[in-house]
């Protein structure tokens, strides 16, 4: 049976505060704080390419205290932030640091999730 990495987090429970834009840990000492704001893409219909607005997550902040870093929970915040914008149809603009230079690296598979405003298209 496999073991979890030494100093990793089993799951640790991740609540999403609507109200204050943040997925957070229980004790509310680590986060991933957010944005919600309208974005333009380029969608194919019909065999043309149409402007269409959808919702994005602007991932601004993850945070994770001093005491708990080393654990994975900036990873499960990150996982359970991806998880809301796919189930409620939304893109994520990978503002925070954390976000594009660590996780996505490491968690390609949410990469269809991800707004390029370069491109103003998706991953």
């Amino acid at each position: 049976m496999a073991k979890a990495a030494e100093g990793a987090v089993a799951s640790p429970a991740i609540v999403w505060n609507e109200k204050d834009g943040r997925f957070e840990t229980e004790d509310k000492q680590a986060f991933l704080q957010y944005h919600l704001r309208d974005v333009t893409i380029l969608a194919v219909e019909g065999g043309q390419a149409k402007e269409k607005k959808k919702t994005a997550m602007d991932v601004v902040h993850t945070y994770v205290p001093r005491s708990k870093r080393g654990l994975g929970l900036a990873g499960h915040l990150c996982v359970a932030a991806f998880t809301h914008a796919q189930r409620n149809s939304m893109l994520v603009v990978p503002t925070c640091s954390y976000v594009s230079d660590t996780f996505l690296p490491r968690n390609s598979s949410w990469n269809s999730l991800v707004y390029n405003e370069e491109k103003k298209s998706c991953m």
